[in-house]
């Protein structure tokens, strides 16, 4: 079993850099036999009932809803994990979500398929702020979702891994066009096996909660050289509510398909505000493995960032995560020589949220330079 070395946290390891805007704050923790980062434990509450009708003007589809929701609940039976809801006539293959006049097809715009136009960070510097008491209440924090992990939950029992490909994304009433958490190209799936994370390479920028949040998905399980063989994953639509889901609280639900099933874990975050946080590695002496976590609001859930090798000088890919103002955001980062090394080091810092503002941290390890920069921003709410 790894163990992990303690860095004593000098000033030539790691030295802020920020526009004093920001807080931060360092600690060095030490891995024992592979046991958790140790955290303050939290009580974690799910979100109660199927999410709340959208269309609550047409009773033969809300008939219809009704009657699909009793043939899921039996063709799914009780598990660890509850199943999501998944609206009837949503799903891609047999192109059913693009057809019918229902309201949350309109309200989200779900035949529209462009990805969202609005960038993360649109807010970081404005120039019409007003302060009262040194807080600038010109651009308030609001309600967010934040996805923690997608799992893989399930695949057909006669299969050790998968390729796996297709998109899982959100549509928010800031905009509702696509914002991708998942986008993967059949023409370079992932291999996959049961149990494993799912890499979340979105969002592209914070996603808002404010009454419903739209969770449109299609995956698919590679089989073979022509697409009409692929077996369906997961394929629909499904919806988060602000009215079912307590603040500041985990919960997991699972999107059940014809070939499997994924886990998608989530949190309501009242009064929020939106993270940007960028990594660059320079000064590589050798190749060494990096693992980017990062914790939330308090939450003790890790929410994976990154997990790779590194070999020569780069950036890694932007991450958008909402924290909850005037709470801390935890990032972790550990660096080993590799899957076997028995001596991986973490390096742990905490980044203060605010409305406005930046804060870089540099961190020096026997490998390379490591320099994070966590943007602050609220969310551009001018177009709603």
């Amino acid at each position: 079993m790894a163990t992990t070395s303690r860095t004593k946290g000098k000033k030539e390891l790691a030295k802020p850099i920020d526009n004093g805007e920001g807080e931060v704050r360092r600690a060095s923790v030490v891995h024992d036999g592979g046991k958790k980062h140790a955290r303050k434990n939290v009580v974690l509450l799910c979100g109660e009932g199927p999410p709340s009708e959208l269309s609550d003007d047409d009773e033969e589809f809300a008939r219809l809803e009704a009657a699909a929701y009793r043939d899921y609940d039996c063709n799914y039976p009780a598990e660890d994990v509850d199943p999501m809801d998944i609206f009837p006539y949503s799903t891609h293959r047999d192109g059913s979500i693009y057809r019918g006049e229902y309201s949350w097809k309109k309200d989200y715009r779900v035949a529209e398929r462009n990805e969202t136009w609005i960038e993360a960070m649109m807010l970081s510097d404005p120039k019409d702020c007003m302060f009262h008491n040194g807080t600038c209440w010109m651009h308030s924090p609001w309600p967010m979702l934040q996805i923690f992990s997608l799992k893989l939950a399930k695949i057909p029992m006669d299969a050790d891994s998968v390729e796996l490909y297709g998109y899982i994304a959100t549509r928010d009433v800031l905009d509702p066009l696509l914002n991708y958490i998942v986008n993967v190209s059949r023409n370079d799936p992932i291999i996959i096996k049961q149990g494993s994370l799912i890499e979340m390479t979105g969002p592209k920028r914070g996603i808002e909660l404010c009454d419903t949040t739209l969770i449109e998905y299609d995956m698919r399980i590679k089989t073979g050289e022509q697409e009409k063989d692929d077996l369906q994953l997961i394929d629909g639509a499904s919806i988060v509510d602000d009215r079912s889901t307590a603040t500041k609280c985990l919960f997991t639900k699972r999107i059940h398909g014809d070939c499997g099933a994924v886990d998608i874990t989530v949190s309501r975050l009242d009064v929020a505000v939106e993270a940007t946080i960028e990594v660059h590695i320079s000064e590589v002496r050798s190749t060494f493995n990096l693992c980017v976590g990062c914790f939330t609001s308090g939450l003790d859930q890790e929410i994976q960032l990154f997990d790779g090798a590194i070999g020569e000088s780069r950036g890694l890919r932007r991450s958008v995560v909402a924290t909850v103002i005037d709470t801390w955001m935890d990032l972790k980062f550990k660096v080993g020589s590799g899957p076997y090394s028995n001596r991986d080091t973490e390096h742990c810092y905490s980044f203060k949220a605010i409305n406005h503002g930046w804060t870089s941290q540099l961190i020096k390890t026997e490998f390379a330079s490591i320099l994070v920069k966590v943007t602050w921003s609220t969310l551009s709410m001018s177009n709603m």
